[in-house]
């Protein structure tokens, strides 16, 4: 997130790092991404850990509530950390363990601290168009994770809708996105309502892909589930193009492959490569599901922030942006 959180107390934050043995004497806030908050860690002696804060209210994806979450988010660390075993320290960057072993501490009720090494390396951003060599790159790192045996601790992908009563409760009452809640409520009000025929289309046409992949997920080898990152966009990977370094597990989790192929590639050339690498030929019909069902998470996501109060800030003008492409991508029809 690029607001800097007033209710996490530094403090406290820099404590509970002791428990991977960082004492630091300088805690950066870094604003970078968008759902967790993160820090650069600096000790006495100059030596950097990347330090990031999940906010387990808004986990849906990890578990329905704030235990929920952590029980998901820890299982996903966990995944993560043991994964890193198979993949090499060259193909991701891993949770570290405390010593006590754990991947994950509680810093309050409502926030949960990972601490991962700090790698200097170029990091890419989401909707950047990579260009041939760097996509296959890519897509061959994704191979390499898809075929790796999976850890008993890796959680099990649900197509549903997490958060879905937020969409439907908004295209029912868009008039629920009052003024006073802020300043993108009643934008909410008028892109719902201009837009509510279609949302309900994608929506049935969510429901009968769901259906499908559900019933077939146990019978059919086009369905059969890999170990998948979950969001392997450029802005989750580190030096793309080069040491192509996947980062950002929390969404780590067993599922079809074309969860993760529909966001690195739509080139037939990668595709194919990715078919003679696994014997797996990507279904095109998994490829636009998954990218409908990205589309209407982030969706539900912005919805919720904006459902409720919220500021004019840098996140929300993001959550804004994003929640005007979830909402025309699938009234359009486009991929």
């Amino acid at each position: 997130m690029k607001d800097r959180p007033s209710d996490i107390d530094e403090t406290v934050l820099a404590a509970t790092l002791g428990a991977w043995g960082i004492e630091p004497v300088l805690l950066t806030h870094a604003p970078v991404a968008f759902g967790d908050h993160h820090w650069v860690a600096a000790d006495a002696e100059g030596r950097q850990t990347f330090v990031t804060v999940a906010d387990l209210a808004h986990k849906p994806h990890c578990g329905r509530d704030a235990a929920g979450a952590w029980t998901g988010l820890s299982r996903a660390m966990n995944t993560a950390a043991m994964l890193e075993s198979a993949l090499g320290e060259a193909a991701s960057v891993a949770p570290l363990r405390t010593g006590g072993g754990g991947t994950l501490l509680r810093l309050t009720d409502r926030y949960a601290v990972s601490v991962f090494p700090y790698v200097d390396a170029p990091a890419g951003h989401f909707g950047q168009v990579l260009d041939p060599g760097a996509r296959r790159m890519l897509v061959e790192r994704l191979t390499q994770l898809h075929i790796t045996r999976a850890p008993l601790a890796t959680p099990v992908h649900d197509p549903a809708l997490p958060a879905r009563g937020v969409i439907e409760v908004g295209l029912a009452d868009p008039q629920r996105f009052r003024a006073d809640a802020g300043p993108y409520a009643q934008r909410c009000q008028a892109l719902l309502a201009a837009n509510c025929t279609a949302l309900h289309a994608a929506l049935g046409r969510f429901d009968s892909s769901t259906a499908r992949l559900t019933s077939e997920a146990s019978t059919s080898p086009a369905t059969a589930a890999v170990v998948t990152h979950g969001e392997p966009h450029p802005g989750n990977v580190l030096d793309p193009g080069g040491r192509t370094l996947l980062v950002d597990w929390d969404t780590v989790a067993l599922a079809p492959p074309e969860r993760d192929l529909w966001l690195a590639t739509d080139a037939p050339e990668d595709l194919s490569r990715y078919a003679e690498l696994t014997g797996h030929r990507p279904d095109p019909e998994l490829l636009a599901y998954y990218e409908l069902r990205w589309a209407l998470d982030d969706m539900a996501a912005a919805l919720d922030i904006f459902g409720a109060r919220h500021p004019d800030t840098a996140d929300t003008r993001q959550a804004w942006e994003g929640l005007v492409d979830a909402v025309t991508a699938p009234a359009d029809g486009r991929r």
